[in-house]
């Protein structure tokens, strides 16, 4: 396992590591991560990227995380010892795209049971969930999956995916790694209101509630809860702390995050189904950080009923952490609590993400909103 750090990379200085480490006999495939901050450019970057002999995925971010550290400039390239295979799904908001059968015709001969399947997806993208149906359709929960939404937080759509194929957006990138996991998913937040029905929404967008405009119902609970107001404050300020949270049986409860305001409707990282139940939600630094352990808990959990942990060689190499960029906003100088409260002795990287994604034990995938993900690589091959 290679784990190579650049502090304020740009374009070039990348480029020369993705090459450095491909080259790199033991190095199966590669994972990269890196900073919406940085000067990090298609231009120079694809030649680089198209040229690379190794399986390439992931994302630009908000932030990522290196130990347990969060970083809002630098990129991390790891390189994996274990195989991949890295598959490009595009037009990810492309109400017409059928990404069941694009999957099926990428992965639809692999054999994909008991391996990882790393999924980065353009967190600004309105069709995410249908990606994310569509996966679990195919594919059901023979990978485990985890990964989460790159861009950036001025929410203005660009290259931020990084593949075989060059830096790119409104996308998604797979990566199929052939070695086995276990996944942790938590979050902490609370309902605050009692159940709304979503009378109407259009993909992302949250347009009506018990048939009255979503904001109007939204910001009468919120300002009364928190004593705030939204003609005071800039409608993200708030509503970071506010989240949608929609129940699910037998699963923990998913998380919407409403980013934008546009006029009465509320645009959030992720689809919305119309016709669901909605909450919205609230939770303090106690709680969020308590359902970050309870994810991490829960993926130490998934060891212990590895079905390979009878082989000497299955042995934790390595901790995948991917959690809300909004949970970073919300808790501020405090968020170092929760990375703290993680750790459990192995190597660990990650990224602080618009929107999580991962498979709950054998029940749900699901595309995530402030949740904390955790996810524990075992080192063996079939």
């Amino acid at each position: 396992m290679q784990i190579h750090f650049l502090d304020a990379p740009d374009s070039n200085t990348l480029g020369k590591l993705i090459q450095q480490v491909a080259d790199q006999q033991e190095v199966k495939s590669l994972l990269i991560l890196a900073c919406d901050a940085d000067p990090l450019h298609a231009a120079t970057l694809d030649p680089v990227l198209r040229a690379c002999p190794k399986p390439v995925f992931g994302g630009i971010f908000p932030q990522i995380l290196h130990g347990p550290n969060a970083m809002a400039s630098g990129a991390l390239v790891v390189g994996l010892p274990w195989p991949a295979e890295s598959r490009v799904i595009q037009g990810l908001s492309d109400p017409s795209a059928d990404y069941f059968e694009s999957i099926l015709s990428q992965f639809g001969t692999t054999d994909t049971a008991e391996q990882t399947m790393f999924v980065f997806v353009d967190g600004l993208s309105t069709r995410i969930t249908g990606l994310i149906d569509a996966l679990f359709n195919c594919l059901g929960l023979q990978p485990n999956y985890i990964g989460g939404g790159a861009g950036s937080l001025s929410f203005q759509q660009r290259p931020c995916l990084f593949t075989n194929q060059g830096l790119l957006q409104d996308a998604a990138v797979l990566g199929l790694v052939n070695t086995h996991s276990s996944i942790g998913v938590a979050h902490g937040w609370t309902p605050v209101s009692d159940a709304f029905k979503v009378t109407e929404a259009d993909r992302n967008t949250v347009i009506s509630l018990n048939w009255q405009p979503a904001f109007e119902v939204y910001k009468k609970i919120v300002e009364d809860h928190s004593g705030r107001t939204f003609s005071t404050e800039p409608f993200f300020e708030l509503a970071k702390s506010y989240p949608l949270g929609f129940a699910k049986l037998d699963a923990e409860m998913i998380v919407r995050d409403p980013i934008i305001l546009d006029g009465t409707k509320m645009v959030c990282v992720g689809e919305v189904a119309e016709g669901s139940h909605m909450h919205i939600l609230n939770g303090n630094l106690d709680s969020l950080v308590a359902g970050a352990v309870h994810a991490r808990e829960l993926a130490e959990a998934g060891m212990l009923h590895d079905p390979m942990k009878n082989n000497e060689a299955a042995t934790a190499r390595l901790m995948f952490f991917v959690d809300c960029i909004s949970r970073v906003l919300y808790l501020d100088a405090e968020f170092q609590q929760e990375l703290k409260a993680v750790e459990m002795g192995l190597p660990m990287i990650g990224a602080l993400t618009l929107g999580e994604i991962a498979n709950t034990g054998d029940a749900y995938l699901e595309f995530y909103n402030k949740t904390s993900v955790v996810g524990i690589l075992h080192d063996h091959n079939r």
